[in-house]
Parts: structure tokens; sequence; C-alpha cells
């Protein structure tokens, strides 16, 4: 008889996965602060004990923990369920529906293994949109094996290396841990190889046009200006005379603490913009060390940090932070 599987590693993630064979596989991503994710988690511990489902496989994985595959399958909010097989995704569902959960899986673990025809067109789509906001995510955006520090392949490190070279900022996506876009962007841009260099979110080009670009005296010319780091960083903190660094957006927020956060802000009816760190390294980490400030969400009013949600609970359970929100209006 199946039972629900925690898993707490991308690794043993992608073990169930590589054994699972034709066998359907439930993978809750779910939180343990949200009472919904532990009522959903009982109905999976009910499904597991259904004997017509003795093959399937049910997983619980902590979204927080495993960001590389919360960010990889796009999980917005807890609840949110991905099933797969042979090792390919089948479909998802987003949010606590217990009925609809119980339809879904019968009706996979009774499927052959292709995605649902109906599911192809929206998944199409889906991934379009997703390669629109990764190629602008940065005004100069390398997908690569690898990462810069690691390169997987000797055409990404002369990539980066010409970069490095010349002190250009940029921001990298591994492809090799995203097989969607690894395709997606094929098509996407028309191109079939990487690396691949965008430039404000068009493609400049693979290793060959950029040598090219570099002996024709060109190359520099079709970089974007560069900003310094504390500089950019200054620009987006006094962006709003409230800003909030979060993950995600206020609709949809990627933790917990950034969901407590516009939440508490929310309460005090104070305008205010955010920005996602999720959707930019360079900036997620440079933050830290600017503001001398190690987490997320971080809360700045009139260019000045005032801290994270602990600062924030603090604030509001004194009375004072609807005071000092009002004061950078």
């Amino acid at each position: 008889m199946a039972a629900v599987r925690e898993i707490v590693d991308v690794k043993s993630f992608e073990e169930v996965l590589n054994s699972s064979g034709s066998q359907l596989v439930v993978a809750h991503f779910s939180a343990a602060w949200a009472p919904q994710c532990r009522q959903m988690n009982e109905v999976l511990e009910e499904l597991s004990k259904d004997s017509q489902l003795a093959k399937s496989q049910f997983l619980k994985l902590e979204a927080e923990d495993l960001p590389e595959l919360s960010e990889k399958y796009e999980i917005a909010a807890v609840p949110t369920f991905i099933f797969f097989k042979n090792k390919s995704k089948l479909d998802r569902i987003d949010g606590a529906n217990a009925a609809e959960l119980t339809k879904k899986v019968k009706t996979l673990s009774s499927l052959a293994t292709v995605p649902l025809p109906d599911q192809q067109p929206t998944q199409k789509q889906d991934i379009n949109e997703r390669l629109k906001v990764l190629v602008s995510c940065a005004p100069v955006m390398v997908f690569m094996k690898g990462v810069p520090e690691e390169p997987k392949c000797g055409f990404s490190r002369q990539v980066v290396q010409i970069l490095n070279d010349r002190n250009v900022k940029f921001s990298s996506f591994n492809i090799l841990e995203d097989e969607d876009v690894r395709q997606g962007l094929k098509k996407y841009s028309n191109w079939p190889t990487y690396p691949q260099l965008y430039v404000n979110g068009d493609l400049l080009g693979g290793l060959d046009i950029i040598k090219e670009l570099i002996e024709s005296g060109e190359f520099e010319s079709q970089l974007p200006e560069q900003v310094k780091l504390e500089d950019r960083l200054k620009s987006l903190i006094n962006k709003a005379p409230v800003m909030l660094f979060m993950k995600g957006n206020p609709q949809v927020p990627r933790c917990g603490f950034s969901r407590q956060v516009t939440a508490l802000l929310g309460e005090t009816g104070v305008p205010y913009e955010t920005f996602d760190i999720l959707a930019d390294e360079e900036v997620r980490q440079g933050l830290k060390k600017f503001s001398n400030w190690p987490t997320f969400p971080q809360l700045y009013v009139k260019g000045e940090l005032v801290g994270g949600l602990d600062i924030l609970q603090q604030l509001k359970e004194s009375g004072e932070l609807e005071s000092i929100l009002k004061e950078g209006q």
C-alpha cells in the first residue's frame, strides 16, 4: 500500500521521478505554516490508502526549503500539486480543492503516459510567457550550461570570460536545471544552441556571433551602458516612498515571510511598491551587503531600511508601523 513520502532534497525527488516509470507521481508543494496544506495532506493520506491507487506515489515537499524545485515548477502559492509520469509533467492543481485533487489523481493514474492533449496549448502559452520574462529579467542575460562560477561547457566558459574581461554586469540562467526552458528557448528565439546572450530582452546571439562582433569592434556598442550596482540599488530603494523587496509579488508571494509582510502592509492602507528579488540575483545578493541585512523581505521608507518581518511585527504591536509608513508619503 502506498504512503505519503516526505522529500527533503532535490536528489531524492529526482530519484523518485527516475525510478517511477509509468507510475503516477503526485508531488504536493506545501508549507508547514499553512493550515490548508495540512488539510490537503490528510486528503493525500487517504488517497494513498486506496487499493486502486497502490501503484501511485505521493510526495510532500516543503516549497520554501526546496527553492530550486519551487522555481523550476513555478510554485507561486501553496498548496500546489504537480502530477508526473515517465519523468514528464502531466498536469497541476493550484490551491486546496479536495474534490478536484481526488478526481485528478484517479483520472491520471489510469491514463497513458503522454500529456493530456487539452493541456498542451496551455503549457506552450505558459512557457512562452515565462521565457519572455526570463530574457528580460536583466539588461544582459546569459542562458548557459552551468553557472558563471562553474560553466559546464567550453562555449559557456568562453562567453562568461568575454563578459568578465570587459567588466560587463550580467545575470544568467542554467538551462541544465530546467528542460522546459532549455527546449522552449530554442523555439522561442529560433536559435538551436547554447549559450545564448540577450541584451534588453533581445537575442544578440551565441559564441560565434559574439566573437564576430568583437573582431568588428561592435560588441561593446551592442551592450547597455553599465550602471554600478550600488547606484542601481539606490535607485531601486528610492523608486517609491515605501518600497518592499520580497520574494514574488503582493498577489502571489513566494514565501511565508513575504506573505505576512504584505498582509501587514495591506492592513495599514498605505500604498507601496515592490521588487521581486527572485527575478534578479544581482539585486538579491547586492542588497544584503548594501544594507547589511541578510534576509528578505526588506522594507524601505524614503530610502531608509526599516527592517524585515520581525521588526515590522514589533512596530505593528507598538502602534508605530502606520505612522512610520505615512511619514514616507
